[in-house]
C-alpha cells in the first residue's frame, strides 16, 4: 500500500460511485489523501491502512430504528465499543438495530463493508440522519472509504465538516458514547 495524493490518475475499472466521491471532493476544493487496498475485512488489514494513512479510520454504523423509519449513519472510533441503549438516549429513538443493506444500498450507494460519511452525498432525499461521536471530531483527520472497500481516503476533519457536510446538505448531530460497556 502506497499513500497517494488526490484522485487516482486512471479511473478505468473503479466503479463509478467511488469516481463520484473523488469529482465530488475535487470540486470542493478539498485536498485528500488516498491509498488503494484489498478488500479491508478483519482487523490486521484495517490497522495495516491505519498505518498507511496515519489516521484510525472510523467505525461508521449505518442502523435504524425498530420500525425502519428513521435511519442514521454514526461515526465512531474504531476501538469504541457500542451499545445501542447509550445512544438511543441521547437521540430519543427507541431500540435501534443495524438496518439492512438493501437500505444501505438504496439511500448511500454503498455496500456492506464501505459504509463511510461520503456516501451521504448519495442521500437526495435526506433520509440519513448523520451521528458523529464528539472524539471523532478531536482529530485533525478523518479516515473513511470513497464508498468502496477497497481504497480509502484521509480528509481533513474540518474540511468534512465546514465543506462536505453543507455540500450534501448534511448536519451532524454530536454524540458522546463512553468507552464502557455497562
Amino acid at each position: 500500500m502506497e499513500l497517494m495524493k488526490g484522485r487516482p490518475t486512471d479511473v478505468s475499472g473503479r466503479l463509478n460511485r467511488e469516481v463520484k466521491v473523488y469529482d465530488l471532493l475535487d470540486s470542493l476544493g478539498i485536498e485528500y489523501m488516498r491509498t488503494d487496498h484489498e478488500e479491508a475485512n478483519t482487523m490486521e488489514a484495517c490497522n495495516a491502512i491505519d498505518k498507511v494513512l496515519e489516521v484510525v479510520i472510523c467505525k461508521n454504523l449505518f442502523l435504524c430504528n425498530r420500525q425502519e423509519t428513521e435511519f442514521y449513519l454514526l461515526m465512531m472510533p474504531g476501538d469504541k465499543p457500542f451499545k445501542t441503549k447509550n445512544l438511543s438516549k441521547q437521540i430519543g429513538s427507541a431500540r435501534l438495530s443495524f438496518a439492512g443493506s438493501e437500505y444501505m444500498e438504496k439511500f448511500l450507494d454503498i455496500k456492506p463493508g464501505a459504509v463511510s460519511v461520503m456516501g451521504l452525498m448519495n442521500d437526495i432525499e435526506k433520509r440519513v440522519k448523520l451521528l458523529i461521536d464528539k472524539e471523532v471530531l478531536q482529530g485533525d483527520y478523518i479516515g473513511c472509504h470513497p464508498c468502496v472497500s477497497t481504497s480509502s481516503l484521509k480528509i481533513k476533519t474540518a474540511d468534512v465538516l465546514e465543506k462536505f457536510l453543507p455540500a450534501v446538505g448534511h448536519a451532524p448531530t454530536i454524540v458522546e458514547l463512553p468507552y464502557t460497556v455497562d
